[in-house]
């Protein structure tokens, strides 16, 4: 995203589903398809994997239509 107009064609149903299915996989992001997300220095190879494909599995889990 690099211009609000881009911002306003966000797919916002499908981050909810994908926001409440990375919740469901534990894995907590901010609650709107416009905030950044953060990684935290403390976060290790190991942390960083297990994230990623909890996302992966959340992801297919929201572009199905479910979370």
């Amino acid at each position: 995203v690099r211009t609000f107009e881009d911002a306003k064609q966000s797919d916002t149903a499908l981050f909810k589903r994908f926001f409440h299915a990375a919740r469901r996989r534990g894995v907590s992001l901010a609650p709107s398809p416009f905030e950044a997300a953060f990684m935290s220095a403390a976060h290790g190879n190991a942390e960083i994997d297990a994230t990623l494909d909890r996302l992966d599995r959340a992801l297919v889990a929201a572009l199905a239509g479910r979370d």
